[in-house]
């Protein structure tokens, strides 16, 4: 069954890992050595994570003489963000709803006043 980029893109970012790679090349271009650094994993392993990144699209990577340099790819963000900003509105009337619900108790405690304790 072929995977379409939207599912690729999430499944990427399911891992804790790959978002905190994502979030360390917000700040620009790094090398792999550098962004492996924080990590507790082999290089081996870090490359794994940046293979899953670069086949969703939410990386690339280049190569200059020995450095192999990283940088962030947004189209692929984008497309998840315009996924996820359908349903945006759908989500602040429910925000809204419940705003509104918990104010209820209160607005009708202040009609009856406060109740006394025994």
């Amino acid at each position: 069954m072929a995977s379409d980029r939207l599912s690729e893109t999430f499944s990427a970012l399911a891992d804790p890992t790959r978002r905190a790679i994502l979030a360390r090349l917000t700040n620009g271009e790094t090398s792999v050595s550098e962004l492996a650094e924080p990590f507790d994993m082999s290089l081996p392993a870090i490359s794994k994570h940046l293979k899953v990144l670069e086949r969703a699209g939410l990386i690339a990577r280049g190569r200059s003489a020995q450095w192999r340099p990283c940088r962030l790819e947004a189209s692929a963000l984008k497309d998840a963000n315009e996924w996820t900003g359908q349903y945006r509105k759908f989500w602040e009337q429910e925000f809204e709803r419940l705003d509104a619900g918990s104010r209820e108790p209160q607005a009708t405690e202040k009609k009856r006043g406060p109740t006394k304790s025994k």
